[in-house]
């Protein structure tokens, strides 16, 4: 058996990462996220490219238990601009994973959620990791402004 201080080193080489199928978590090296690593419940490949839509249950695993950093779109079906942005966030996702896990949120299902960070207009994205705010900004964006922001908020985090 290792001595704990092993044990501690090796933990702090892997991350805690959220299943975008069934949001199980699980803990990836550090150093393996780049090779298309699998969901140990599910198989299903943990980085798929696309955005992973959230609930109350998935907020949870991807913003709070997950060690990765999340942007979220918080996202409304009637918002014209949001339905807009939707493809470019979606190159974004396709393009920053498995850096950071790009996830959306209808503020329309999902209003606690809205309220709690204190959404006053959409599209907003906000970068959370651990259940902490480290960045937000607000409006309709391309592909590469989404990804030129998140690479900015992700340098100063």
């Amino acid at each position: 058996m290792p001595p704990a201080s092993a044990a501690a080193d090796n933990a702090g080489d892997s991350l805690v990462v959220a299943c975008p199928t069934d949001g199980a978590l699980n803990r990836v090296p550090r150093a393996r996220l780049g090779e298309q690593p699998k969901c140990g419940t599910c198989r299903s490949l943990l980085f798929q490219g696309r955005p992973v839509p959230l609930d109350e249950v998935r907020f949870e695993r991807f913003a709070v238990k997950s060690d990765l950093p999340v942007v979220i779109d918080f996202w409304a079906e009637w918002c014209g601009p949001c339905r807009a942005m939707a493809p470019a966030f979606e190159a974004a996702a396709a393009r920053l994973e498995p850096r950071v896990r790009l996830a959306k949120l209808d503020t329309e299902k999902h209003q606690e959620i809205a309220a709690r960070y204190r959404i006053q207009s959409i599209p907003t994205m906000i970068m959370i990791r651990k259940g902490r705010e480290l960045a937000r900004t607000s409006g309709a964006m391309p592909a590469e402004a989404i990804v030129q922001w998140i690479e900015q908020a992700l340098a100063k985090a």
